[in-house]
């Protein structure tokens, strides 16, 4: 009986021994292959480099070509495809509205510099654009630049009379943006001081016509604003129903019309 035990053991042990040898040789399943990914059909397209203002001059330095998606590239896209020679065409040409750095570039939103239009094309809707004489002195010493805000000062000087009366001074428009000053609607070539003798204003309709009648009274002369001031709202802002302009002499104030 002993040995009968015995020789179970010894069959349990080698069949445990051949299952053990067995299952080390078993194959193991093959890896499944990783997809590599696919890579987008890209093409270029014109892109702003940096922000571009609205009213700005493009350069070539501020706009480039940049990869993108084919199929996400609509037809209003500037390709390089199409037109190789785009940065060097579109040089010179003014933004009618913002482009921010990235952005790609469609010629709908840019207009030729050099065409009679232009500034047609950067006044936003329901606003004017008109014009005053300036000089050193009354244009704050050539500092004021396009897009910068200023208030219209009217100074109004009879003739040899030093009464009161005949002497007045008012800002007659307030936070009026700067379009042009003569002809440059940017600073150009790190240029800081821009001296002419024409100022276009932007303007509604309303401030229009306080402009015109101020400048048959008296001299105008334009007050420039700070940057932080210049974001601040004022009553005479928006001054579409004025119709004349309120000369203010030691606190009387008159209402002068046009006639």
């Amino acid at each position: 009986m002993k040995a009968a035990r015995i020789v179970v053991l010894t069959v349990a042990i080698g069949a445990g021994g051949i299952a053990a040898l067995l299952a080390g040789r078993t194959e193991k399943p093959p890896e499944t292959p990783v997809a590599a990914p696919v890579k987008p059909d890209t093409i270029d397209i014109l892109v702003a480099r940096s922000d571009i203002a609205m009213g700005q001059t493009v350069s070539p330095g501020e706009i480039q070509w940049q990869p993108w998606p084919a199929n996400a590239a609509t037809g209003n896209f500037i390709r390089k495809s199409d037109r190789p020679a785009a940065i060097e065409n579109l040089s010179g040409q003014i933004a009618r509205v913002p482009f921010v750095a990235g952005e790609p570039i469609r010629e709908a939103k840019l207009v030729n510099a050099k065409g009679s239009g232009f500034m047609a094309a950067i006044l936003p809707q329901g606003m004017r654009a008109m014009s005053i004489q300036i000089s050193p002195e009354t244009g704050a010493g050539g500092f004021i630049l396009p897009n910068d805000r200023v208030d219209v000062v009217l100074s109004r000087r009879g003739n040899g009379d030093k009464t009161a009366e005949a002497n007045a001074s008012e800002t007659v428009l307030n936070n009026i943006r700067v379009l042009a000053i003569d002809q440059n609607i940017e600073e150009k070539n790190g240029q800081k001081v821009v001296i002419g003798k024409t100022a276009t204003l932007e303007l509604t309709p309303g401030q229009v016509e306080t402009l015109s009648l101020s400048q048959q009274i008296g001299m105008l002369s334009l007050s420039l604003r700070s940057i932080t001031d210049a974001s601040q709202q004022t009553e005479s802002t928006d001054d579409t129903k004025r119709t004349g302009v309120n000369i203010v002499r030691f606190g009387v104030g008159t209402m002068t019309t046009p006639r």
